[in-house]
């Protein structure tokens, strides 16, 4: 029996990383997939990079790169050795997903004039006239509350008490808001307007 085409598009997840206005690379997809591994295993030792690559179908050369970041950035230790790997340096409910990302991407920032240094608007010789930028810092200002409101707890699965996935009362993670996501585009939403 032949496959139609539309069903053999269909069981195969398409690969997409992101080409819009705002986007984060394959770098932030890869690394909050390894976070979030980690934190499956958070407490049972480390885990190998063999291990997640295999977990998530990642290619494991690449983890071995976004490790070295997600290290300097004290977000994970590592153990040498027979039984060695990565592991969480801390609780995920104390792990922010801001600094996940920042370790992963460096600044969030849409626009080169909209970055979170004063001097950033100096860099583009528009920036004494323009009043655009007053978008591009609202946008960057709501991504980084929102990532700043979400911690690596956030992203994991409930557990049941004995630490087994699946049902039963959730163990270390915030109950999800009901209804639309509109987090982001309230804080979008208009206010007094650009300053003079």
């Amino acid at each position: 029996m032949a496959i139609s085409r539309s069903a053999a598009l269909i069981s195969h997840r398409p690969h997409y990383h992101g080409s819009g206005a705002v986007s984060f690379s394959t770098r932030g997809e890869y690394g909050v997939r390894l976070m979030v591994q980690l934190g499956r295993r958070y407490g049972s030792g480390p885990a190998s990079l063999g291990e997640i690559a295999l977990a998530e179908d990642l290619p494991r050369p690449y983890l071995e790169q976004l490790v070295v970041s997600l290290r300097q950035a004290g977000l994970v230790v590592s153990t040498r050795g027979a039984r060695g790997g990565y592991e969480l340096a801390r609780p995920p409910e104390q792990i922010s997903m801001s600094a996940v990302l920042r370790a992963l991407e460096g600044p969030i920032v849409p626009m080169i004039c909209a970055g979170e240094d004063p001097e950033s608007a100096r860099l583009c010789d528009r920036s004494a006239r323009c009043t655009v930028n007053y978008l591009w810092v609202r946008i960057r200002d709501a991504i980084t509350d929102a990532l700043a409101s979400m911690t690596l707890a956030d992203l994991l699965p409930p557990r049941a008490v004995g630490g087994v996935e699946g049902g039963g009362p959730a163990v270390g993670r915030r109950a999800a808001p009901s209804g639309p996501p509109t987090a982001v585009a309230a804080s979008l939403a208009p206010t007094a307007g650009p300053p003079s």
